[in-house]
């Protein structure tokens, strides 16, 4: 049994019902706040091994004090470790913040590029990065991956998947994409609440009839 495009359309309407009452994520929420690639993009930056709940009063502490690539570097790199402390790797992202503010400036005239292939030329942005630029900071058509959308995708037996850049080609070749920029944030909700690494909530979740649980050993 394989699900098909009926299969993902029904379970991507019932998860839109689902997360209603749930918290977004953190770079969402930032893309929706403020509405500028370049704060989606630094917000990205930072949400890379934290969790959601330190990115997001990470990233409004640092926008309070630069909105702009030329804001970011009148920082200096100390400041932005003490603005951005506790995320993950917080000495190495703000020498990061740095390095790709004064590229912006260089290369693309202080803006984020809205290209694909140009924003991977970014020190520091892989394609989950990328991704998520485009479709949270520009609205743009992107299939952004992460270890939710992989892990949750594979599991549903939507795609079989060994790696999340596998699972990007896959979903784009199959996911409607219709579907493409909001599929995101909407099974990271579903992967932090319900659909868990381990031992997920398969007795309480909406579309459980519709999942083939693979390589789900213990539930809950």
């Amino acid at each position: 049994m394989s699900l098909s495009s009926p299969n993902i359309r029904k379970i991507i309407w019932i998860l839109r019902r689902e997360v209603r009452n749930l918290s977004e994520p953190a770079v969402t929420l930032v893309g929706k706040k403020w509405r500028s690639p370049f704060l989606v993009l630094i917000s990205c930056l930072l949400s890379l091994r934290t969790k959601d709940e330190t990115t997001l009063p990470a990233s409004q502490r640092l926008f309070q004090l630069a909105t702009s690539p030329r804001e970011m570097l009148r920082l200096k790199v100390e400041q932005i470790e003490k603005v951005i402390y506790p995320v993950g790797f917080y000495k190495t992202k703000a020498r990061r913040i740095h390095g790709i503010c004064q590229d912006l400036l260089e290369r693309f005239h202080g803006r984020v590029p809205d290209q694909l292939d140009q924003l991977l030329t970014l020190h520091g942005v892989g394609r989950k990065t990328a991704n998520l630029v485009l479709t949270e900071g520009f609205g743009k058509l992107g299939v952004c991956v992460d270890t939710h959308v992989h892990r949750i995708s594979n599991r549903l037996g939507y795609v079989r998947t060994k790696t999340p850049e596998e699972t990007e080609w896959a979903l784009r070749k199959k996911l409607p994409q219709e579907y493409w920029i909001e599929y995101n944030a909407l099974l990271v909700v579903w992967g932090q609440n319900v659909c868990k690494p381990l031992s997920p909530f398969c007795s309480r979740c909406a579309v459980r009839r519709y999942c083939l649980r693979r390589s789900v050993t213990i539930s809950r």
